[in-house]
């Protein structure tokens, strides 16, 4: 396939030159044209604006730092939008917003051309190996056209829904993931300044039969997604009381706990409501409330 790519930086170079490596015909663009000597050097071919990359390429790709540099190289003087003809498709790769996806997406339609939000995860390495996973919003008879290209880049390729899903799907992956590294340093703080090793800690957390894969895995899909708090597999009381402990340990040995206050404040809410002797999960129920949303599976 011809697959125009913009943005050959930390990111987008290392795909790029994995989609050459898979035998698509490439045409190149970046701010710095001696971003693209390595493609140059392998057969891809330079365009002088995002216009002009549009204009010969099936499919467009784009990896750019934000939003705000999407939209102007999609919408902006000399941009995609002035070039790409009908019957292409646009795919942008980096992590913004789905509001402005969905902006690109009328703006594109109008001029006939498909626009999928295709955010990617797995860092640099990730980029350079081709083992990138890739969340996919838009329409999905699309989607199943170029998901062969996107595989050139990325293993795992999933489709998540209408256009902005792909966006959504993967600001959720990294927001989880980064407040999760807090609540880790407030562990493992508590844990080496009340004594344990580092080494060793981490052994025990790993070692751990109800870590974060586990509620991924298990947790999620057969407790969460049914909506089973009545089934006990850790009684609510018995994890208050768990937490508790620690966030006493913690001071004891004036170790701040932010995110684990939180945390156990709202066990004592959910033990307030009466649920004590429901799973542990069950202050899941207060976030749903709040949001006014449940997290079930379709039936």
């Amino acid at each position: 396939m011809r697959v125009g790519f913009i943005g050959l930086g930390n990111m987008g170079g290392p795909m790029a030159l994995n989609l050459i490596k898979a035998g698509h015909s490439l045409i190149v663009f970046d701010v710095r044209r001696e971003a693209a000597k390595a493609h140059l050097d392998k057969g891809a071919k330079w365009a002088d604006s995002p216009q002009a990359l549009a204009r010969e390429s099936e499919l467009i790709l784009t990896s750019l730092p934000g939003p705000k540099d999407v939209e102007a190289v999609a919408l902006g003087p000399n941009g995609i939008i002035h070039g790409a003809v009908a019957g292409t498709v646009y795919a942008d790769l980096s992590t913004g917003s789905p509001t402005m996806m969905r902006k690109l997406h009328a703006a594109f339609k109008a001029k006939g051309v498909h626009v999928l939000d295709s955010p990617v995860s797995g860092g640099v390495i990730g980029a350079q190996r081709g083992t990138l996973q890739v969340m996919v919003g838009g329409e999905e008879s699309i989607y199943n056209e170029v998901k062969d290209v996107l595989k050139a880049v990325g293993h795992n390729v999933g489709y998540m829904g209408p256009i902005g899903a792909g966006t959504i799907a993967k600001l959720v992956h990294n927001m989880i993931s980064i407040a999760t590294r807090g609540l880790i340093a407030e562990g493992f703080t508590l844990g080496v300044k009340a004594g344990v090793k580092p080494e060793a800690l981490l052994e025990a957390v790993r070692g751990a039969s109800y870590g974060q894969g586990y509620m991924l895995s298990h947790m999620l899909p057969d407790v969460i997604f049914k909506g089973d708090f009545d089934t006990v597999r850790f009684a609510l009381k018995l994890a208050r009381k768990d937490i508790g402990l620690a966030t006493e340990l913690a001071r004891e040995f004036d170790v701040p706990m932010p995110m684990a206050s939180i945390a156990e404040q709202t066990m004592v809410e959910a033990l307030n409501r009466g649920w004590g002797d429901k799973d542990s999960l069950s202050p899941w129920m207060l976030q749903e409330e709040a949001a006014g949303v449940k997290v079930r599976a379709a039936k």
